[in-house]
Order: structure tokens, then sequence, then C-alpha cells
């Protein structure tokens, strides 16, 4: 029986499974966005947040556990210098896996997965513009709106007018 036991096999051995992640943590971590079938980045996911979240502290003892696991000095070396300063604040989820369409040969559903610090699309907000209404309410604002602009314009044609009579009566006492 396999209680309890929630690791993917993904069809292979122990060590070809091992080699087979360890790789693709090195490709992810380099290159920040890879694809690949569902079931695979479901177990890189388990696999490569541990290292992120132990790469956040930079030392000795978490450079050669990260290192024991990803069998590449590069990666190390990105990881501990990039990717721990841009996730230091998060507490967890680095990694976004994205549904894509299945594969034209054997029809393997397939999927992004990223680091989610690094996309671009994602990380901006973008500005929204406002719509024009089309409702009753509408008409309210506008008449709000319009009442403003008028108290505005008769405030400057006092001030104009409270100019316009203070500039006679100077010129008169010039003469």
């Amino acid at each position: 029986m396999r209680h309890g036991k929630k690791v993917n096999h993904l069809g292979r051995t122990d060590s070809h499974r091992k080699a087979m992640l360890a790789n693709m943590a090195t490709s992810l971590i380099k290159h920040k966005r890879i694809t690949t079938t569902l079931a695979k980045a479901k177990a890189l996911r388990k696999y490569v947040e541990p290292l992120i979240t132990k790469s956040k502290t930079d030392t000795t003892h978490s450079r050669r556990t990260v290192f024991a696991y990803l069998k590449d000095k590069d990666a190390v070396t990105i990881l501990f210098r990039e990717v721990s300063e841009k996730v230091a604040t998060r507490p967890g989820g680095y990694t976004r896996i994205i549904k894509l369409e299945n594969r034209l040969g054997d029809n393997a559903e397939m999927a992004f997965i990223e680091l989610v610090d690094y996309n671009e699309v994602y990380g901006k907000t973008a500005k929204t513009e406002k719509k024009a209404t089309r409702r009753r309410g509408a008409s309210k604002k506008k008449a709000a709106e319009t009442a403003e602009t008028v108290e505005v314009a008769e405030e400057v044609k006092a001030e104009e007018t409270a100019t316009t009579e203070e500039a006679p009566a100077t010129e008169e006492k010039k003469d």
C-alpha cells in the first residue's frame, strides 16, 4: 500500500528522476521559465521551492546543501545572488504553473513553470481608464461637475471685475 507516499515517480527510476529534476531546476533558475509537461512541472515545484527558501540564508552550509541537489555551480551562484534578492520578502510560492495546450504528438498536458518575480506581464499593474457609464446616475454627476465649473467661472469673473474696478481707481489717484 502507498499510504502517505506523495512522490510522483514520473515513470522513471529514482536516480533518473533525481537527475531529471536537478536538470530541470537548473534550467528554471538559469532561464527563469521552462516549458514541460504538467506532471513534471508539479514535481519540479516541490523540488525547487525548498531550494529557493534555503537560498534566502546565504551561508556555506545552505550553499552546499543546495549544490547537492542542483549539481551546477552557475545555477547555485545565480540562485544565491539574483533570485534570493528578489524573493527575500516573499513568504513562499516562488513558482507559477500556467497550463498550455496539449502536445500534438502524444496529447500530453503541457505547462509553463516560471519564477514569479521574473515575469514582466503579471508583475506590473495596468492602468485602468474610466469607461463612460450609460446609466441614469451619470447625468447627476455631470450636473454636479457643470455646477462646480460654473461656480469656478463665477469666482474668476468676480476676481476679474474686482481687479478692473481697482485699476481705474489707481489711475484716478495718479491724475
